[in-house]
């Protein structure tokens, strides 16, 4: 019988690159993963170590599958701005990469076809094909980590923009007078709701004779500060804590509002591990989201938690190999 058109016969690799470790999987076509192994990164030893070790890790998940035969493609999710059609990444601060052409570097490597896109965008498509985003169309995908990301899923389909820089959620203003983004900008989304948000106002609470529930969650050392204290003490009952919380919580509210606002998503999936503070954060966006999103938009939406946890990423490698191998192409190069 003729072969099935756009079926996958055979198996692909997905790769989750990032700033501290190589997350790699075998999997068939049904998503199915046969094999898998992490890394460390090690960015300081440059760009072609790294894609080395990259490299190492197909041959790793080969021969723990037992698999002969090459892969029919590979998907790789990588940070920072890069350009989905050539598959140059143009900067990774967390790996020190300047315009590295990662796609054909690594296609001279394995001598297969590789898809490349940013590692927010891999996620979204991992939550969308295998996780929370499953039969749904209209998709916003939100990961409230170290930092903010997120990626748009738009009738079926990653959303990219017109420069491969669409999705950037952390980087909308939510306060024009409030604190400096690594960015440059004030007032990030990122700047407030963030898990680094987090911490740095508690350090900040501390250096200025409060907190101390938070500091003993931290052993008396005001750098160990991190937002997993600042979640301790909430758990707790302590209301400095919890006021950390609820001030990122509500920033996090505005930003889904007005992504609502902008999209009408069918659906919000929010991941990454500040989520994971507790219901607090949860409850807070929620209520803020249900004041400011516009009536029609809110009442058809759906906020969920993302189902994948720390796979989202490797996940959406695997589906990218998947297009890759059906022969999918990537979105229209920028002139």
């Amino acid at each position: 019988m003729p072969e099935e058109v756009g079926v996958v016969r055979g198996i692909v690799v997905g790769v989750d690159l990032g700033g501290t470790k190589i997350y790699t999987a075998l999997a068939e076509q049904s998503g199915r993963v046969l094999a898998e192994v992490m890394v460390p990164t090690r960015p300081w030893e440059g760009a072609g170590a790294v894609i080395g070790r990259i490299v190492e890790t197909v041959d790793q998940v080969l021969k723990q599958a037992g698999e002969q035969g090459p892969p029919l493609a590979l998907g790789i999710g990588s940070p920072g701005p890069l350009n989905a059609a050539t598959g140059v990444v143009y900067q990774a601060p967390n790996l020190g990469w300047h315009d590295v052409p990662l796609k054909e570097h690594l296609e001279e490597r394995l001598c297969i076809p590789v898809a490349v896109d940013n590692d927010a965008n891999l996620a979204a498509l991992g939550e969308y094909v295998y996780g929370a985003g499953r039969g749904e169309e209209e998709m916003v995908y939100i990961t409230v980590s170290t930092g903010i990301g997120g990626g748009l899923v738009l009738r079926g389909r990653l959303y990219h923009g017109a420069g491969y820089g669409a999705g950037e959620i952390g980087h909308m203003t939510i306060d024009p007078g409030g604190p400096r983004c690594g960015c440059g900008n004030y007032g990030c989304l990122e700047a407030m709701a963030s898990g680094t948000a987090m911490a740095r106002e508690a350090r900040r609470l501390v250096e200025s004779g409060g907190g101390r529930a938070i500091l003993e969650a931290a052993g008396g050392d005001v750098d160990a500060i991190t937002a997993r204290e600042v979640a301790r003490a909430a758990a707790a009952g302590d209301a400095e804590a919890r006021q950390i919380i609820i001030n990122a919580g509500r920033a996090l509210g505005i930003g889904v509002a007005n992504v609502i606002n902008l999209l009408n998503p069918a659906l919000v999936v929010l991941g990454g591990g500040a989520m994971q503070v507790g219901p607090l954060l949860w409850e807070t966006m929620e209520e803020e989201v249900s004041r400011r999103a516009w009536a029609p938009a809110l009442k058809r939406v759906r906020l969920v938690p993302a189902e994948l946890g720390g796979r989202s990423g490797l996940m959406g490698a695997v589906a990218l190999a998947l297009q890759k191998a059906r022969g999918e192409k990537p979105p229209n190069p920028v002139v």
